[in-house]
């Protein structure tokens, strides 16, 4: 990592108080999650049923094999065991020290709400909701993994849908007008863990106006000429020596 950009990363972030941080799978595969596109990739993988990964996790796949969406699911898009890493936990002290207003993330993990962050903005969902598709009722991430086969509906015996954006499926409007009020009136735009490939969510780099945009990956991106600090490192090692 050069010490120049380091530097000027930690000035960058002791003189503001209006940081929003914008991430993606890198952020939490430093908490042994695996990212999508790299070589150990989930889409790397083969599955045992003749289908891409792609095809299993879109919509029209749930709706017409509902159980083999479930057993892939299950086995390949929870990590129960996942914690925190320095990257979570350093976005969860600025939020608190009152630097940091929102964290926008593409993960359904929730490692940053249980590091400590409040304001965060889940543009795919949560494994940890999950809804009956035919009565509303709520059910939480211990409710699937416990269940067999298609869960279903204790109140009306409906289907148990995951509340993350599936293929095919568009992005929570409320969320996505959120993330862009914050991103258009941030001082700070830190970009983490992201190839900045997946659209739309790769579509909000658009809406920022500053110029102190930081872009912080292991590989390069399309974007990393049009940032003010580019570093290809670890996102959670950067963000712990910039912020002490």
């Amino acid at each position: 990592m050069e010490d120049q950009k380091l530097q000027e990363l930690q000035t960058l972030i002791s003189q503001s108080s209006n940081i929003v941080f914008f991430g993606g799978a890198g952020v939490s595969t430093e908490s042994n999650i695996p990212d999508f596109r790299s070589d150990n990739g989930i889409y790397r993988a083969k599955t045992k049923y003749g289908y891409s990964p792609e095809i299993i996790l879109s919509h029209s796949f749930f709706i017409r094999h509902t159980a083999k969406f479930y057993d892939y699911y299950r086995h390949q898009m929870i990590y129960k065991d996942a914690k925190p890493n320095q990257a979570h936990l350093v976005l969860a002290e600025l939020e608190q020290a009152g630097k940091l207003k929102a964290v926008i993330t593409q993960n359904i993990d929730g490692l940053h709400q249980l590091a400590g962050s409040r304001n965060v903005l889940e543009l795919h969902g949560s494994i940890h909701r999950n809804i009956c598709m035919k009565c509303g009722q709520n059910y939480d991430l211990g409710d699937i993994i416990n269940s067999t086969g298609v869960p279903k509906c204790s109140q009306c015996g409906g289907i148990i849908k995951p509340d993350v954006v599936l293929y095919e499926e568009m992005l929570n409007e409320d969320t996505l007008d959120k993330a862009v009020r914050y991103i258009r009136n941030a001082d700070v735009l830190i970009v983490g863990g992201t190839s900045l490939a997946v659209y739309p969510a790769a579509g909000l780099m658009e809406y920022y106006r500053g110029d102190k945009l930081v872009l912080i990956n292991k590989s390069a991106t399309s974007y990393d000429e049009r940032a003010n600090i580019t570093i290809h490192d670890s996102i959670g090692k950067v963000l712990r020596e910039a912020v002490g």
